[in-house]
């Protein structure tokens, strides 16, 4: 599965020069100066405990030669180009709704799950989430589409926590770190794997216009029997699934288990799987409750409250998703360019190619800087207020901004870059769907102004982090004046609420830079980002220091 060994580079028709080397096997911690940095600036920004940082690191070496190494990025392309297949019924015709996989994706699923990338957060406490984001970011070389499952396993923990019950029960299962790909109960595995199906074909981002009943069972108080259909079930093949229904109480939140208590399988139906952009390697499918044994987790019609929690863990992990594919990329644009020559230098060498490659990176640094800050809000209980605005604010502007580094890298390999082997059409596809997962952009700057209307403490832990930089940028300051002004100018308005976010987030970001990585990137990105933006990479990159930037995005082997 790794690079052939010893290709003949002196052919009857020619002689093959000029291409970059690959890369082999590539330590995602040791070789990665920028998530070593970012990740030990955010654990002391969190005050995490000097031997918990050293766990950490040192779990995130023996992760980061795995997930980086050659043969687990060809698990991964192994996994795209053998999409999962879709079985409704036996030979015999009885129903068993499973999904079948390669065994790449069963590998790439042990290697995460194994690896902590799911439970890490929830059974090393101190530093937790900081450890999970740098987990997931390199989990996401190896294959974006398993962090989906990864990511739906994490966060619903906090979730599992509003009843005893699914607390004591499934909690152990989703943080127990094992992966065991049979279609079996739970009950009879080491681990679990957990997904979510909340969103229907008329209401898509709007929960509260779902039709899906729960009926209550006779002589129970909280299991019921659901009827409905859901638009989007990612990861069908998990253990269990948190839904959103309503009952005479409202709309309240259920854990739906593929296998009923009494060892039978649920009637959750799979209609189809979805035939997607990006994300191929994992199924996503459309799933109908035929009277779906169900619990409810939470209080009765409290559904979207009991499930808050979880769709706020799963919005850091799309920002760090997010951020993770734009780091990939810009290194694979480095590597391409500083092993490919035209016109009598490395390309690398060519002041425009340069001005690009030193934009990509300070686009990925920065990417980093403020994916980190915000996990390190997670690991402070002090900072829950700032963690409460930054995360829409960074999923919001990180996940917009991957699709367009992804193309810039691809146009930085010419036309290699535009063919399935260089990796990078892959890394294209997947680059919008952070940007949809958890809200849309309307719906995340909406979410911003309702939190800002709702709880004025988390306007104030906004402006309170900018406030540790004024003065030392005067691009800065301009913008934390303008956000502070906000209320009473207008700017917190439907209408205004893409402007605010688009602010508010460069500000934060500028903030983050400054606080992990250093003062020489937070000139450069003041300068290219908020005093001389320019519309498209590379244009304006000659008014900062270009190859101390492209050093920083360097992997190294």
């Amino acid at each position: 599965m790794s690079e052939p060994r010893d290709p003949r580079a002196h052919l009857a028709t020619h002689e093959v020069t000029n291409q970059a080397e690959p890369f082999g096997d590539i330590d995602l911690w040791r070789g990665d100066a920028l998530v070593r940095g970012c990740a030990e600036n955010a654990w002391a920004l969190a005050d995490v405990g000097d031997t918990a940082r050293a766990d950490h690191a040192a779990h995130l070496a023996t992760f980061g030669a795995a997930a980086g190494a050659e043969d687990a990025r060809a698990l991964g392309r192994l996994a795209n180009e053998n999409p999962p297949k879709f079985t409704p019924f036996d030979r015999f015709g009885r129903r068993v709704d499973e999904v079948e996989f390669h065994p790449a994706y069963h590998d790439l699923m042990a290697l995460g799950l194994g690896g902590g990338v799911s439970a890490r957060a929830w059974t090393h406490s101190d530093g937790g989430h900081v450890a999970h984001a740098a987990l997931m970011t390199m989990m996401g070389v190896a294959d974006a589409g398993v962090c989906c499952p990864r990511s739906m396993t994490y966060a619903v923990t906090p979730a599992l926590a509003a009843s005893e019950w699914s607390n004591a029960e499934w909690r152990p299962r989703v943080v127990a770190g094992a992966y065991d790909a049979r279609a079996i109960p739970a009950t009879e595995k080491a681990g679990a794997t957990m997904g979510m199906a909340m969103t229907e074909k008329q209401g898509g981002s709007d929960v509260r216009a779902n039709a899906t009943r729960a009926e209550p069972l006779d002589g129970s108080a909280d299991e019921v029997a659901l009827v409905g259909h859901k638009w989007f079930c990612s990861a069908p093949m998990s253990d269990a699934f948190l839904t959103l229904a309503y009952e005479d109480a409202g709309l309240s939140c259920f854990l739906v288990p593929r296998w009923t208590p009494d060892g039978k399988r649920n009637a959750i139906e799979i209609q189809r799987l979805k035939d997607k952009l990006g994300d191929r390697s994992n199924a996503s499918s459309e799933i109908e409750y035929k009277h779906a044994w169900a619990r409810r987790v939470g209080e009765p019609g409290r559904g979207v409250r009991t499930i808050i929690d979880m769709v706020h863990h799963t919005r850091l992990d799309c920002l760090v998703g997010s951020a993770g594919g734009v780091r990939h990329a810009t290194a694979l644009a480095i590597r391409h360019c500083e092993g490919r020559a035209a016109f009598q230098k490395k390309l690398i060498d060519q002041p425009a190619m340069m001005n690009v490659l030193a934009d990509l990176a300070l686009e990925s640094i920065a990417a980093y800087a403020l994916a980190f800050r915000v996990a390190s809000a997670f690991d402070d209980p002090k900072q829950a207020d700032f963690a409460r605005i930054a995360t829409p604010l960074a999923k919001y502007w990180l996940c917009k901004r991957q699709p367009g580094a992804v193309y810039e890298a691809v146009e930085c390999h010419g036309g290699a870059g535009f063919v399935e082997d260089s990796g990078l059409p892959r890394l294209f596809r997947q680059s919008p769907l952070n940007a949809i997962w958890e809200g849309s952009g309307n719906v995340i700057a909406l979410d911003v102004l309702r939190a800002i209307g709702k709880e004025p403490e988390v306007f104030e832990a906004l402006l309170a982090e900018l406030e540790n930089f004024a003065g030392q940028d005067r691009g800065l300051d301009a913008l934390a004046a303008w956000l502070k002004d906000a209320p009473s100018s207008g700017a917190l308005s439907e209408p205004g609420a893409l402007l605010f976010a688009e602010r508010a987030a460069l500000a934060l970001q500028a903030a983050a830079v400054a606080r992990l990585v250093d003062q020489e990137t937070f000139e450069a990105f003041t300068t290219l980002r908020i005093l001389q933006p320019s519309h498209l990479y590379g244009a304006n990159a000659d008014n900062v220091g270009r190859e101390r930037l492209i050093e920083k995005a360097r992997w190294s082997a």
